[in-house]
């Protein structure tokens, strides 16, 4: 079983930037990726960013490519998403999850990640 806890959610306004971050614990593998989605209110869950514990590849939604970075520290249990140029319609509850078998196809679908955490949100006023 693996717990994974967000942290770093808040308020910022438009052009802003926040760091959010997301610490796992329990049975985690180097063979596991982890993502960042975010739902909005009405909306679907949506892929935000995903990177895999062992190595360094990274993969981003075109809506946030270029201002948000996924990052991880290893030693820590701990994978953060750093988000600069805020803009208003990022507003969301940003979740972390797990993904135990990933592939090029699972890391953008919420419905093949393991685990998530219980979500933290960002608002961006404009």
């Amino acid at each position: 079983q693996v717990q994974l806890v967000e942290s770093g959610g808040g308020l910022v306004q438009a052009g802003g930037s926040l760091r959010l971050s997301c610490a796992a614990s329990g049975r985690t593998f180097s063979s596991y990726a982890m993502g960042w989605f975010r739902q909005a209110p009405g909306k679907v869950r949506e892929f935000v960013a995903a990177i895999r514990w062992s190595g360094d590849n990274t993969l981003y939604a075109s809506s946030v490519k270029g201002r948000f970075t996924i990052d991880k520290d290893n030693a820590k249990n701990t994978v953060y998403l750093l988000m600069n140029s805020l803009k208003p319609e990022d507003t969301a509850v940003y979740y972390c999850a797990a993904d135990r078998n990933p592939t090029a196809q699972t890391l953008v679908a919420p419905r093949w990640y393991d685990y998530w955490g219980q979500g933290t949100q960002v608002t961006v006023s404009s």
